[in-house]
């Protein structure tokens, strides 16, 4: 695996692994027909958009690193009660 693929599939770098593999497989499942995968898609961008906001907050508060964890933002999400996306 080249690096970029490990930066993409390392959990404190990409919070969003788990809807980005949800998109793929729906692909996967259905011929490559991106209209039947518009859920997935939405909840993709959905979960970029919430963790990107919470990167730019952190980064604006001078917290390091930008991005939380996987094991903080577990505790995030277990504190909202859920994913918020």
């Amino acid at each position: 695996m080249n690096a970029n693929a490990r930066k993409v599939r390392n959990q404190d770098n990409n919070p969003c692994i788990e809807e980005s593999d949800g998109s793929q497989n729906c692909l996967n499942r259905n011929n490559y027909d991106k209209s039947m995968c518009s859920f997935y898609f939405l909840r993709y961008k959905e979960c970029r958009k919430y963790w990107h906001n919470v990167m730019i907050q952190r980064r604006r508060e001078g917290t390091k690193p930008d991005m939380p964890t996987a094991a903080e933002r577990e505790e995030i999400l277990a504190a909202l009660g859920g994913k918020p996306y």
